[in-house]
């Protein structure tokens, strides 16, 4: 299974440099123009299936990229990581704790092993699905962080301390391997 990854476009509280976590925010008037963006860049690519987060921002990108066509399939388990008590706080105090929170949960919240361990999950699941064709997933950057961890067998410390720089969609192909071992290689943005 071919794996297109994009995040959600830009929301309310990405301009204003909080971490939204899993409160439920909306896009800005740029997301807007970004989620525009994102369906002119897939246009004429047949998509097996679109899957999405289930929070707002991801869902609404779906919707104005994509207009329902494919209808898209919100998950929860593609969510960004539940920061507890620090959901709404500046993204530069999750950014300085990221790397304690691998293993430990945000307080009040999750780690990102359970983020990695929803999205292997969701994987699983996708691929026993829809196991031929290009299936886009929107969502976060822990989306993002598990899907290098699992698909490209980077570790999950390198991943989430290295800086975060936004591009236009990352691909994966799946080929299911074992527990463990990377079951891709990143494959290059058409």
């Amino acid at each position: 299974m071919d794996i297109a990854f994009e995040t959600h476009a830009t929301s309310f509280d990405n301009e204003a440099g909080r971490a939204s976590g899993w409160q439920d925010v909306d896009l800005s008037p740029a997301g807007v123009a970004q989620a525009t963006q994102l369906g002119a860049r897939y246009a004429g690519v047949e998509l097996a299936a679109v899957y999405t987060s289930d929070l707002r921002r991801a869902l609404r990108t779906a919707a104005l990229a994509f207009g329902g066509e494919p209808a898209p399939i919100a998950d929860p388990r593609l969510r960004e990581c539940d920061y507890g008590a620090m959901t709404g706080e500046p993204t530069a105090a999750i950014d300085a704790e990221r790397e304690a929170r691998i293993d430990a949960p945000f307080p009040g919240g999750e780690s990102y092993a359970g983020v990695v361990a929803r999205v292997r999950s969701w994987l699983a699941e996708a691929s026993a699905r829809a196991p031929g064709g290009l299936v886009l997933v929107i969502g976060h950057r822990a989306t993002w962080y598990a899907l290098e961890h699992l698909l490209d067998g980077r570790s999950l410390r390198e991943v989430i301390v290295q800086p975060w720089r936004w591009q236009p969609g990352w691909r994966y192909r799946h080929r299911g391997a074992g527990p463990g071992e990377p079951d891709s290689r990143r494959q290059p943005r058409p």
